[in-house]
């Protein structure tokens, strides 16, 4: 088997979990005008098709303000704003509606699509739609009459549920209707956010210009959560980018599970945000997606995979399955989308002494402080039972634990009990801090 196949059947044997976990929730995608317009849309409708083969409920939410824009411009008319509104006049409208029937046909049009030798070949997909958005209008701002400009005032949940259970992917707009018959023109972002947020959805995905958040120094930030003690500001941001933040933020505070930011442009980047381990977004949740935990006995398995390339180097002394499963109350796990990132047992002896053992953070996931939650939320337990002394056995990570407060010490300071089963052979060296 040459390399680009092993990396696939890796990668599709790491995307099974998400496979499980994805089908049969909701998902609402918001793709802008100016994500129809980009030649990455072909592929991210192929990427929807296959979520919706593998069982996922999708609600689509599509835009279409440059195509607004361009019909405007070839007849001749203003388009005008007031603040970042449109002004929908009764010209405007018009414009509004021709360019959100000539998307709404090109989008079921390409989910339709299923020639052979295609990605879509079998797909089968059912597109529905249809007045399931109530609008009321915005009014006047500033003495500015918005016109046919509008928000939402709810959808129809009900009936975008019996569209849903029976396997059709629903197709919104920005067009919203009120009960008096008149037409409002919504803004994409309102309409994503208040769709994911009726439905409870599991996932609201927006598909902006840019890979997900960056942070004032131009690096991306991969999670944020509500209970983030040091919250992201925003300020920074480009308005679009400003823009799906505040959407993201207000739909989890609202109960939507999780809040996906990537690029429209990225081929493949719904996939690579849904189906591996980090993604190439921003996610944003109501926690942090790394929980620090107690273990359980389901977590053997992820605790032996974790360890099995440290015990082969000789780092840390082989236990086995039987061992793991009888000690399994002593471990403290990180663990993320159920992957057991990092580790760390306490072993408790004599003379108000402890043991830090089998500290282990996976390979891909070294350098960002894990070991750190790991070695602080065990001395918490310690110290809460009574332990003085902290103390771990080590052949190559000594500087780590001399930086953290531990001083090297000799094998008589041990616990006598663990004095006897010292293996000399190894020579580890002995550190020990004290709490």
């Amino acid at each position: 088997m040459n390399t680009d196949s092993q990396d696939y059947v890796q990668w599709f044997r790491q995307s099974s979990p998400y496979i499980n976990a994805h089908r049969g929730k909701t998902f609402v995608l918001m793709l802008s005008g100016e994500a129809l317009a980009h030649e990455n849309f072909q592929n991210t409708v192929h990427d929807i098709a296959l979520l919706n083969s593998l069982g996922v409920r999708l609600v689509i939410v599509h835009g279409a303000r440059p195509q607004i824009d361009h019909l405007l411009q070839t007849r001749n008319i203003e388009a005008r704003f007031h603040g970042n509104k449109r002004i929908t006049d009764n010209a405007t409208l018009e414009v509004v509606q021709q360019a959100v029937g000539q998307l709404r046909a090109q989008i079921e049009a390409r989910l339709s699509a299923g020639m052979a030798n295609s990605p879509m070949h079998g797909a089968d997909i059912r597109v529905v739609g249809g007045n399931l958005v109530i609008a009321k209008p915005i009014g006047v701002i500033d003495g500015v009459d918005l016109a046919h400009t509008g928000e939402v005032r709810r959808i129809d949940t009900p009936a975008v549920k019996r569209m849903l259970d029976n396997n059709a992917i629903v197709l919104l707009n920005c067009l919203g209707y009120s009960r008096t018959g008149e037409v409002f023109n919504l803004s994409v972002e309102d309409v994503a956010t208040q769709a994911a947020i009726s439905l409870q959805a599991d996932k609201l995905i927006l598909l902006g210009e840019k890979a997900g958040l960056h942070d004032s120094d131009g690096d991306m930030v991969r999670e944020l959560s509500l209970t983030d003690r040091t919250p992201f500001d925003p300020s920074h941001l480009d308005k679009e980018s400003r823009a799906l933040f505040h959407c993201a933020m207000n739909a989890v505070q609202k109960g939507v599970g999780r809040c996906h930011l990537i690029s429209y442009s990225s081929d493949g980047a719904l996939l690579n945000e849904l189906f591996t381990l980090d993604g190439n977004g921003t996610l944003i949740s109501h926690s942090p997606q790394e929980q620090l935990r107690a273990a359980s006995i389901e977590d053997v398995g992820g605790i032996l995979e974790l360890l099995a390339p440290l015990e082969e180097q000789g780092i840390l002394v082989r236990r086995s399955r039987e061992m793991l499963e009888n000690e399994i109350e002593r471990f403290m796990l990180l663990v993320k989308d159920g992957m057991v990132l990092g580790c760390a047992a306490l072993y408790r002896y004599e003379n108000n002494m402890a043991e830090l053992a089998c500290v282990a953070i996976h390979q891909d996931y070294q350098g960002g402080g894990r070991a750190e939650r790991l070695l602080r939320a065990q001395e918490k337990i310690a110290r809460q039972n009574g332990v003085q002394q902290l103390f771990v056995l080590t052949t190559r990570t000594a500087h780590w634990f001399v930086e953290r407060g531990f001083k090297q010490a000799s094998v008589d300071a041990l616990p006598e009990y663990k004095k006897q089963l010292y293996n000399y052979q190894r020579n580890s060296k002995v550190f020990i801090k004290t709490l």
